[in-house]
């Protein structure tokens, strides 16, 4: 059994969605192809046993991204944005500190004064630099410590290094860090505050509302098919295979999942050479636990967690940036680990997982029982950061396959920005354009 489309789209994350969604409007019958049970990939919700709805990970945008408010406004939904002020801190050496403004800064006795200006002024050296390749070729240790020192690197920034990159921390080019730097100095309000945004019933809803729009623009979203691999003839693809052993065949492809998946896809189609430059690109995989709690853990939004031995990103209470009352009245927390999938902690059973992150939890927060505990969920990622390794712009692949009329477009194309929602969507629009242009040549 065959179905015939102008472009199949494998993957409904963003950028997938994104594309269908633009060459659907342009009348093209489109088919999205998802593994997953539901679109949105790491944007992706759930539901509690009550039916309360959240992400599998934590989200938010900056209130200088573009693309999402202009997409949500796309589908009339621009009522739906909340914009708020975030609380972040710091938990270091036993003790909790606000850094969410320039004030706080200046209280954070952690840090010598001196330590602490030079902290300060940091995001104005960043801002100088104009042509990120002039730092791609050293980590970020190499470039951070000369410019705000030692003790600031060693306090403030290598805990969240190697929380963030595992094994990978000394490997990850600079371009990762100063693009953060810059990104995040630019969000500020008047009273130097960071402000952030979230989407009403989180981001999973806002990808249901491009499906939704994918199909009424008479495209289809399949959902629990995985592609398996790829059909190839001559200088083209004919279709693709699915788990099934259904074949969806199209004049144009479009891949969006990891560079590893890809690679499987095309086994025994593709040039080996090809096959081994997706190889090449690094991924850490991600444990998300989400903890829904009768009781608040403190009053910080964002709490990047510098006591060494702290197996985890931070502590990120959902619930002190959306409010408890959209989710039933308790309260939302989010603990996030990066590692790669040959660490121990990767094989553990949720119950092990939950037990691991209490204990660590506990010596933050020594008044939490688990009885606070309503429910849990643990989420995995296999493909959830892309490693910038030195050099990445030389290595990394770019959109164009073997084949004239397949492409690709992954969050491990986005750099020199990190990987985002806000990114994958400017690259499904561009992808978009990319598949029509290609088309009107192809005639």
């Amino acid at each position: 059994m065959a179905n015939t489309y102008d472009a199949v789209i494998i993957g409904a994350g963003f950028t997938g969605l994104t594309a269908a969604f633009a060459l659907s409007k342009q009348g093209k019958k489109v088919c999205v192809l998802e593994a997953d049970d539901r679109p949105g990939g790491l944007g992706g919700t759930f539901e509690f046993a009550d039916g309360v709805t959240l992400e599998k990970f934590y989200h938010h945008w900056f209130n200088n991204d573009v693309y999402v408010p202009e997409l949500v406004k796309e589908l009339g939904l621009e009522g739906d944005i909340i914009t708020l002020p975030s609380r972040t801190g710091m938990y270091f050496n036993g003790r909790m500190w606000k850094l969410s403004t320039p004030l706080d800064l200046l209280r954070f006795t952690a840090l010598s004064f001196v330590d602490r200006i030079r902290l300060g002024l940091l995001v104005f050296q960043v801002r100088r630099i104009k042509d990120w390749r002039a730092i791609e070729h050293l980590s970020i240790r190499e470039w951070l410590e000369p410019l705000c020192g030692k003790r600031v690197y060693k306090v403030v920034w290598e805990p969240l290094i190697d929380s963030k990159f595992s094994v990978y921390a000394e490997a990850v080019n600079a371009v990762w860090m100063w693009k953060k730097l810059v990104l995040r100095g630019n969000t500020r309000n008047d009273k130097g505050g960071e402000e952030l945004a979230y989407f009403k019933g989180g981001f999973g809803r806002l990808a249901q509302a491009m499906a939704d729009a994918i199909t009424t623009n008479g495209g289809v979203v399949r959902y629990c098919e995985e592609v398996v691999k790829v059909e190839p003839d001559g200088k083209q693809l004919r279709a693709v295979q699915l788990a099934t052993g259904e074949r969806v065949e199209a004049e144009q492809f479009l891949f969006t999942p990891a560079f590893p998946l890809i690679a499987r896809m095309f086994e025994g189609a593709a040039d080996e050479t090809w096959l081994k430059s997706l190889r090449r690109v690094k991924y850490l995989g991600n444990m998300c636990l989400v903890l829904r709690l009768k009781r608040s853990l403190s009053q910080t939004y964002w709490l990047n967690v510098n006591d060494p031995g702290f197996p985890f990103v931070g502590v990120i209470e959902h619930t002190n940036f959306d409010a408890p009352e959209n989710y039933a009245g308790s309260h939302i927390a989010f603990l996030s680990r990066y590692l790669a999938v040959e660490d121990p902690v990767w094989s553990y059973s949720d119950e092990q997982y939950v037990d691991f992150a209490l204990e660590h939890l506990q010596r933050m927060f020594p008044e939490m029982d688990r009885s606070w505990i309503i429910e849990h969920r643990v989420w995995r990622a296999e493909y959830a950061q892309p490693v910038t390794e030195r050099g990445y712009s030389e290595y990394v692949p770019g959109q164009e396959t073997p084949f004239d009329n397949a492409f690709i477009s992954t969050m491990a194309q986005i750099y020199p920005e990190d990987r985002g929602t806000n990114y994958a969507i400017r690259e499904g629009r561009a992808i978009s354009k990319r598949l029509v242009e290609q088309k009107k040549v192809s005639r």
